[in-house]
């Protein structure tokens, strides 16, 4: 019996009831090198979730901060659990400590890892004919940033665990670095996959045509994007998502705000945002969702993005950073985005310091149907 059955009957059987970690050993996953063209598509976010996926954070590379973003993602995962289960990947010595921080709504899987960053080390789900698959997109620590040893084995070591066929990607790039509508619809920014550092060789027109047929897409909206300013060199999910088909919300910086990359970037965005055309044909409405204000004194990398949520069953889990208005703010418009879903915040002041947030965390498993 496969973990996503074992948790389809346990949600039948006792919802709520404490999951218990597997400790067997993952057997190979099916792999293909490429899928067939047009036989897998990529669901919005909204689509019903069997599971989220996270990892807990490492000493070896959160040192003296392991302890206060170790915090954040117990407080991450604990939100999740209130809506749908929670399988958290963990080093072996660490699955005591993270049961513990996370409470029983968490299952903790003893699987090596080097950071926390599920959205981008984890496999992306895409549904077919054949049910379900698995992108693993070649993580190589955002152009060989970061030591990824652990984490470059991340996407084939679940897909194994779960008995799910794996489909390697022709190109290398992260989960965070594209946003679907669900509908053939994909957003990406080229300074994140059109870089030597992941894709040397290849052009954007070669890394679009390996997207639509990895994804189901039939339209892409590029956005120039930032190089070498961030360890990601600057994820669309920290930017612009999708709430619904022909539906997009940008994060907004405040008007006052000082003229640097980052606003250059936003520009270049909403230009594009604004003229573009999704997959059915039709122009994009923009919602903004403006960034917090008065965060405080924070490092350089620190990702102030509301944007950066996470839609699960019946809810969104939400950053909150600290400016009472702008939260608050955030909240309003996120419940307005999507209307019957409960909205709860979390703080990520460590995680935020990483530069990272709550979607960047996670990575949903979803139900076949």
């Amino acid at each position: 019996m496969s973990r996503r059955q074992t948790l389809k009957t346990a949600l039948v059987t006792a919802v709520g009831a404490a999951l218990t970690a597997c400790s067997r050993p993952p057997t190979p996953a099916t792999a293909s090198t490429s899928p067939p063209a047009g036989r897998w598509r990529m669901p919005d976010e909204t689509h019903p979730h069997e599971l989220t996926y996270m990892a807990w954070p490492t000493r070896r590379i959160w040192g003296a901060d392991a302890s206060g973003v170790r915090d954040d993602i117990a407080g991450i995962a604990r939100a999740v659990a209130r809506f749908e289960p929670v399988v958290l990947l963990a080093d072996e010595r660490d699955v005591k400590a993270a049961a513990k921080a996370c409470g029983s709504g968490v299952e903790v899987l003893p699987i090596p890892v080097d950071d926390l960053w599920m959205r981008d080390t984890g496999p992306s789900f895409v549904l077919g004919p054949d049910g379900i698959a698995g992108v693993d997109l070649n993580f190589n620590g955002w152009g060989d940033k970061q030591a990824h040893a652990h984490d470059a084995r991340v996407a084939r070591e679940v897909l194994a665990d779960e008995d799910i066929r794996r489909i390697k990607a022709p190109i290398v790039g992260e989960g965070g670095s594209i946003e679907v509508d669900g509908q053939g619809t994909l957003m990406a920014t080229e300074s994140s996959w059109v870089n030597d550092n992941r894709n040397p060789g290849k052009s954007r027109n070669d890394i679009e045509r390996a997207l639509k047929d990895l994804f189901g897409a039939t339209a892409v909206i590029w956005v120039k994007g930032v190089k070498g300013q961030d360890i990601t060199d600057y994820h669309i999910d920290a930017l612009a998502r999708f709430s619904e088909p022909g539906v997009v919300v940008m994060s907004t910086p405040d008007p006052e705000a000082p003229r640097d990359v980052w606003t250059a970037a936003y520009d270049q965005a909403r230009g594009v945002l604004d003229r573009a055309v999704d997959a059915r044909g039709e122009r994009l409405e923009i919602v903004e969702l403006p960034e917090p204000v008065d965060v405080g004194r924070r490092g350089a990398d620190f990702l102030a993005s509301y944007v950066n949520y996470y839609v699960v069953n019946g809810g969104v889990v939400l950053p909150r950073f600290g400016d009472a208005r702008a939260d608050r703010d955030a909240v309003a418009v996120v419940r307005d985005l999507y209307p019957g879903r409960q909205v709860v915040q979390v703080s990520v002041d460590t995680l935020g310091e990483g530069g990272g947030g709550v979607h960047c965390a996670t990575q949903q498993l979803p139900k076949e149907r």
